[in-house]
């Protein structure tokens, strides 16, 4: 056993052919085991272990950097840097996170997850160096889809010129999280296809020079090209062709699907945990009905399937009303309002992490030309990922504050079906979407089917005293706590306002008649959040306050949401509690 015994990269450097091929095999053994198991990402770890074996055998880290893009391809690097328990050791098996993050070792530069960034990074630490006069070596890792992103093409572009050492390791295996969609990537296979010969070569067209390995699961030859390259005075591609999900037979034949995966069953594949989420399954049917119905509709992502599960048959079965742009999501918003200007009917669905890197071209390129494009967002909730840098509770605060963008959270089922409707057959608005996680297992009231009357809030429940205003996924959190109220004899008012980005002032003004406490409680940030809006609202009113119920204004990582949210009072019972006290003051 080698594995165990690995503190530091430097443990390695003296591994003959059989030991690294041996240590590489050890280091999937142990993945898989852990996988099936914890879950995580699978695909891009299990085709890089040769690749990241060969940097840390070659390279002196952490003083020569290696930046990852994602980071989720991550694994191997924290096995042998000193952190190899998290991965042979079950009980530690959260003892890390799913990306690189610097205060987990000295071997990781940045925390990231979100793609395209590393050239940019490294370009970064790279003038860094040279204005201090250093001489380490500087690398990027990144994968053949995350060079969809244009922030890539800008490090790219950058890195060009500057003259200096820069390496970036292309690892290539022909694979976003679904197929790879754009033109570079014929350009791609022409590389490949040619052993890297062709003269249709976007990095020399960069200004960088180019080196190709034609295995790059064979860590003899990654550890030769990477060698002629080191302290390397001008900026260089190596490119190697990888195979994602190597070593696993489910991965390598079906790289789609084993790209991120919960536990499962080692022998045949199959997860441990099934289930569907209503509301995707609902938006699949949605899309391909709509699209038989329109032939103007088109469905657009940004490489991750729309956020809605959409599976390779689905896709084809949209055909030319599918269209997916690549990891860039700023083309996605862009394209969206180029369509809805010219008659079609688009709506482009990623997660609400995502959806953070285009507030400029939802301003911009969409609403102040008030184009008619629709945006839907999901895993917007604190009750979806966790790690910070995958956090889906930050785009209220971020969109709902953009002129002329109808932003519209609908609590049920029900609700969110009719806002789906609505929202690709009305032609006034920009219309972002927030698909709920959770809500009403069944709307409390009769769901309308048009929201052309803009800033109409739904009144679940009539009281008084209290109005309890839930936003989105909290609006069903508004009901159990005005029922928990109920138990002591209060009758609160439950509000559903649906629109996040705008008042009902006309029902604002009415609940001051009958109520001196309003509760707003959102599955977001405090700060610049709906709730906000109602407190500015309302000001200074004598006798009436407000109090807001939301998250932190913070990057909370990796926690447990039951747990957070009681750290923030976003339980029915402390609501109540809260609101028992309030009331008597």
């Amino acid at each position: 056993m080698y594995l165990e015994k690995i503190t530091s990269p430097a443990d390695i450097k003296g591994y003959d052919a059989a030991e690294r091929k041996a240590l590489a095999q050890e280091m999937r053994d142990a993945m898989l085991k852990r996988a099936s198991i914890h879950g995580g990402h699978f695909g891009p770890d299990f085709g890089a272990v040769e690749a990241i074996i060969a940097l840390h055998t070659v390279f002196d880290s952490p003083k020569d950097k290696i930046v990852y893009d994602v980071s989720h391809q991550s694994y191997p690097h924290k096995m042998l840097t000193g952190r190899v328990e998290a991965y042979i050791v079950e009980s530690q098996y959260d003892e890390v996170s799913g990306y690189t993050n610097p205060k987990e070792s000295p071997h990781d530069f940045f925390n990231v997850g979100h793609t395209s960034t590393s050239i940019s990074l490294a370009t970064g630490l790279a003038k860094a160096r040279d204005l201090a006069g250093r001489k380490e070596n500087i690398i990027a890792f990144i994968g053949d889809g995350s060079m969809s992103g244009g922030e890539a093409l800008e490090g790219l572009n950058t890195a060009g010129a500057m003259n200096s050492n820069l390496i970036v390791v292309f690892n290539d295996n022909d694979q976003s999280i679904a197929e790879n969609h754009g033109g570079m990537y014929r350009a791609f296979k022409e590389l490949r296809e040619t052993n890297g010969t062709s003269p249709n070569n976007l990095f020399r067209a960069m200004g960088l020079g180019y080196r190709y390995v034609a295995d790059g699961n064979d860590a003899e030859a990654l550890i030769a090209a990477f060698s002629e390259v080191k302290d390397t005075e001008k900026p260089v591609v190596v490119h190697i062709a990888t195979q994602k999900g190597k070593g696993y037979k489910f991965a390598e034949e079906n790289r789609e699907a084993w790209h991120y995966c919960g536990p499962f069953d080692i022998a045949t594949g199959k997860a441990k945990h099934t289930g569907s989420d209503p509301y995707a399954k609902a938006s699949v049917e949605f899309v391909l009905k709509t699209a038989k119905e329109n032939p103007n509709f088109v469905y657009l992502t940004a490489g991750t399937m729309g956020g809605i599960g959409l599976s390779p048959s689905k896709r084809a079965e949209l055909g030319s009303q599918y269209v997916d742009v690549g990891i860039a999501e700023e083309q996605a918003v862009a394209m969206a309002s180029g369509l809805a200007k010219g008659g079609a009917r688009p709506i482009f669905g990623t997660y609400s992490t995502f959806f953070q890197r285009v507030y400029d071209q939802v301003a911009q390129d969409v609403a102040v030309n008030n184009n008619p494009a629709v945006f839907l967002l999901v895993g917007a909730s604190m009750f979806y990922m966790n790690d910070v840098t995958h956090l889906g509770f930050f785009d209220i605060a971020i969109f709902a504050n953009i002129p002329n963008l109808v932003f519209l959270a609908p609590a049920s089922l029900a609700e969110y079906k009719a806002v789906l409707a609505w929202s690709v057959a009305q032609t006034a608005h920009p219309v972002m979407i927030r698909m709920p996680v959770g809500g009403y297992e069944e709307s409390p009231y009769a769901v309308r089917t048009d929201y052309s009357d803009l800033n109409k809030y739904e009144v679940v429940t009539e009281g008084a005293d209290v109005a309890i205003i839930g936003a989105g996924n909290f609006a069903s959190l508004a009901s159990e706590s005005a029922a928990e109220l109920a138990k002591e004899g209060i009758r609160a008012t439950v509000v559903n306002p649906i629109f996040l980005s705008g008042l009902d002032t006309a029902l604002l003004d009415a609940l001051k008649e009958k109520h001196r406490l309003i509760l707003t409680l959102e599955d977001g940030i405090i700060e610049g959040g709906f709730g906000q809006k109602i407190a500015s609202y309302y000001g200074t009113d004598e006798g009436l306050r407000v109090r807001n119920y939301g998250l932190s204004k913070e990057f909370h990582d990796r926690y447990d949401a039951a747990e957070l949210a009681r750290e923030h009072h976003l339980t029915a019972e402390q609501i109540a509690a809260d609101t028992l006290i309030l009331l008597k003051k």
